[in-house]
């Protein structure tokens, strides 16, 4: 008799198969998604206060139900070109891998990114920043059909791997293809609130990303349609409170994070404002994503690093099957500053992507 965690991983195991073409057309997700700034838009390169800013995060969650759904992010990037009025071109590598399930189901990508920085209205108290950015890159979906299990495989009560026609014929273990992604942002600087707004349109080829052998399957990427909206509003000497809206629709998937960061600096300059970036500091949040969960982060912030800790509660109907259990994420970016904006009072507006 087949226990009843094994009926649940290969039911979930078949609903990974069954449901692959919209599985394969969903791109990744972040709950620390301010920590990948990036994967949510190209104008979000070289948005920072410093000579260069690299960052990494790791996400697991369904660990309670399945082989754990594990993701890796990466991204590097620097203001190349500076010029005298504080316009600027940045440019930045971004790469990620994730990898669901049973199957080995995985999507390995590189992108890079460039983007041109318009600044405008600078005074003491005052600065703004408009952004247009286009990224690039190259991506791998692959299936490891060998950890699967499909219906014809049972035969007269016995599991025989291996039998399988239907999809065996149906079905290749990768395929590779070109994204191409656009966006643009505005970012707004002062003494007591600044605010970045952003909108980013993804995959804008529309690539065939169809893990199948048939000549006729077109199964291409959707577009993800992404818009951001970011505060940090400096509520004292050392708090700040930061609260943001992401947004992200992709074929009839849609996603909404709304919630604030708590940022407490534990030491500050001689004008009374903490150093953005460099002073020590550590952070609590609270978010909610529209029918899915409640996450948490908090972490901490000295001499350009910030580390930080995700988790997600799952709220939806799926938290019967695990109990509510839902992502754990960890992430660190560095920024290295940059001697001669340090010794000045900031000029990038906002840093919250």
């Amino acid at each position: 008799m087949i226990r009843r965690n094994s009926i649940v991983r290969l039911s979930l195991a078949a609903a990974l198969v069954l449901s692959a073409p919209v599985v394969f057309a969903q791109d990744i997700h972040f709950t620390q998604f301010d920590m990948q700034p990036l994967v949510l838009n190209p104008a979000f390169t070289g948005m920072f206060d410093g000579q260069v800013r690299a960052g990494a995060i790791y996400r697991n969650q369904w660990g309670s139900v399945t082989v754990p759904y594990v993701t890796f992010g990466g991204y590097v990037d620097v203001p190349l070109i500076i010029e005298s009025n504080g316009d600027y071109l940045a440019a930045g590598l971004q790469m990620f891998k994730d990898q669901a399930g049973d199957g080995n189901l995985s999507n390995t990508t590189g992108l890079l990114s460039l983007a041109y920085h318009k600044s405008f209205g600078q005074s003491e108290h005052s600065s703004n920043d408009l952004a247009v950015g286009l990224q690039g890159g190259y991506a791998q979906k692959s299936v490891d059909l060998s950890r699967l299990y499909f219906g014809d495989e049972w035969l007269n009560g016995t599991w025989t791997k291996g039998q399988s026609q239907e999809y065996h014929l149906g079905l290749g273990n990768s395929v590779n293809y070109y994204l191409v992604n656009a966006g643009v942002s505005f970012a707004h600087g002062g003494d007591k609130v600044s605010y970045v707004i952003g909108a980013a349109a993804n995959n804008l080829n529309q690539p065939n990303d169809a893990i199948e052998k048939k000549q006729s399957s077109n199964n291409t990427l959707d577009m993800r349609y992404t818009g951001e909206l970011g505060i940090n509003w400096i509520a004292g000497d050392r708090l700040s409170l930061r609260p943001a809206v992401l947004f992200q629709s992709q074929a009839t998937a849609t996603e909404l994070i709304a919630g604030t960061e708590f940022h407490y600096a534990l030491s500050t300059n001689p004008d009374g404002q903490s150093y953005e970036n460099f002073s020590s500091a550590f952070y609590l949040g609270g978010w909610y994503r529209s029918g899915d969960a409640a996450m948490i982060t908090a972490g901490v912030e000295f001499k350009g690093f910030r580390i930080g800790v995700g988790y997600d509660y799952n709220i939806s109907s799926l938290n019967a099957a695990n109990n509510g259990n839902g992502g754990m994420e960890l992430a660190i970016r560095y920024i290295a500053p940059s001697p001669i904006r340090f010794a000045k009072k900031r000029t990038i507006p906002c840093g919250r992507f």
